[in-house]
């Protein structure tokens, strides 16, 4: 039943916040209402779709009016290097006759279609607000569809109304673990396979990390889910090692592996020079822990030595410029830390960040990097953001593309490093190319431009004076 699947999720003991939380507390689950506005972030199917539709080679239809469709399709920069089927929206796009009559036919009927046409290796069918709401029952349907197509039909129950867009990424990952995860056996396995968990490949910026893993000989059993493939997540259970990228999304799935299957995980990040080089220390420890040969430890570390030094060399031209720059950090999860070591490495000084959106083990390192008395903020108003950008006196905002429009007004230089980004920040090379788009941004004229007062608001010349004078 969704409402003790919800419940499972809400009691997920790997979770930050119910760590603080009694056992009698616990038990309530996060039952506290949203106000009206607080998921302008998204539903549950939004983060139920984000989680897993990067899961390229399968389809992905959304049972549900157009509009859920329409407004989820592509709305994160996950890139494929082998199938674009996953960027192909379905929908069975419901009408008001559907909602008097029940659409269970319709939905057996598209799901027909895609196989026929498609050939997927698997379906992904979201449940949303609307057939939820009239009693479709798309677990019947999709158990009916596979036993008749002989593919797997895969249910994510997940509609908008149950909560936020996490609760949908974990109940994305819920699906992955009760329908995907263990339904096939790998074709070979190696003592350097593992997963990358929570890991969207935004921009492609994996891309720059998988070569890094290449050049160790790790090899990548399965991604779930950035350039995911569906036969490598169903065979994810036979990984050494976990990797988790994104804990605030999908800890429930790591915690839940190493539960039901004995491997391992740990937390690391991506982004910036030292935490790079830590987390690929951290990939070659465990695996040699699990019986991997003990000569990749030694060479990790020789990789590491040559990718630092050539990231440093490539950073140096920047610091000059960008040392003693001030940059307010608005964005949440893993980059609140990671983004932090990274940015101070080319000379940047952080004023503040955000940690709407990151776990405690995420605070604690952040304190651990700046001290007990630095800036963290879990929420802050608009008005409250612009007054930090005026008081504190940054000289540019990263943040999303929400608030973007928060540092325009106050006319301070604004980068996009989140979901939306088009720019890969990931990886030795990733940190380089976000110094030179902080560099560039920073040096665009129009910033001088917008703070000149306009013409009507110029003082008017004195008496016997041109404007020109």
């Amino acid at each position: 039943m969704l409402v003790d699947k919800v419940q499972e999720v809400f009691n997920e003991p790997g979770c930050a916040t119910n760590q603080d939380k009694s056992a009698k507390e616990r038990k309530k689950g996060c039952t506290k209402s949203l106000k009206p506005g607080a998921a302008a972030g998204g539903c549950a199917f939004d983060g139920a779709k984000i989680a897993l539709q990067p899961i390229a080679d399968a389809a992905h239809l959304v049972h549900g009016p157009i509009a859920c469709e329409g407004n989820s399709w592509d709305n994160r920069g996950s890139k494929s290097s082998h199938s674009q089927l996953y960027r192909t929206g379905f929908t069975t796009d419901l009408s008001e006759l559907d909602v008097i009559h029940g659409a269970e036919k319709k939905l057996f009927k598209a799901i027909k279609e895609i196989v026929l046409k498609y050939d997927p290796p698997a379906v992904f069918v979201y449940q949303t607000c609307v057939p939820a709401l009239i009693g479709d029952d798309i677990e019947a349907v999709c158990k009916f569809a596979a036993d008749k197509l002989g593919k797997p039909i895969i249910p994510v129950n997940a509609p908008g109304f149950v909560g936020s867009k996490n609760l949908g990424n974990k109940l994305g990952g819920e699906t992955l673990l009760d329908h995907v995860i263990g339904t096939r056996e790998p074709e070979y396995t190696t003592p350097y396979d593992i997963n990358i968990i929570g890991e969207y490949n935004l921009a492609g910026e994996f891309w720059q990390v998988k070569p890094l893993l290449d050049k160790m000989g790790v090899r990548i059993l399965s991604m779930i889910s950035g350039d995911g493939k569906y036969n490598e997540v169903a065979s994810a259970h036979r990984a050494k090692v976990n990797m988790l990228v994104c804990s605030q999304a999908l800890v429930n799935v790591a915690r839940k592996m190493e539960e039901r299957y004995g491997i391992p995980y740990f937390e690391g990040s991506f982004y910036g020079v030292s935490d790079m080089s830590d987390t690929l220390r951290n990939i070659a420890k465990l695996l040699v822990g699990r019986g991997a040969p003990n000569d990749l430890i030694a060479r990790t570390e020789t990789i590491i030595t040559e990718e630092e030094a050539r990231a440093w060399r490539r950073l140096a031209p920047y610091k000059d410029r960008l040392t003693g720059k001030r940059v307010l950090l608005f964005t949440g999860g893993v980059k609140s830390w990671s983004m932090v070591t990274a940015l101070e490495g080319a000379g940047l000084e952080i004023i503040g960040t955000s940690v709407k959106k990151s776990t405690k083990e995420d605070k604690e390192r952040l304190k651990k990097i700046k001290g007990e008395e630095f800036h963290m903020w879990e929420d802050l108003k608009p008005r409250d953001i612009a007054a930090m950008l005026r008081d504190a006196k940054a000289d540019i905002m990263l943040s999303g593309g929400r608030s973007q429009f928060i540092a325009l007004k106050a006319k301070v230089p604004w980068l996009d490093v989140n979901q939306e980004r088009h720019v890969a920040f990931a990886g030795y090379e990733g940190i380089v190319a976000l110094v030179e788009e902080i560099d560039k941004t920073l040096s665009n004229p129009i910033w001088r431009q917008v703070r000149l007062p306009a013409p009507w608001d110029a003082p008017a010349p004195a008496l016997g004076e041109t404007a020109a004078e």
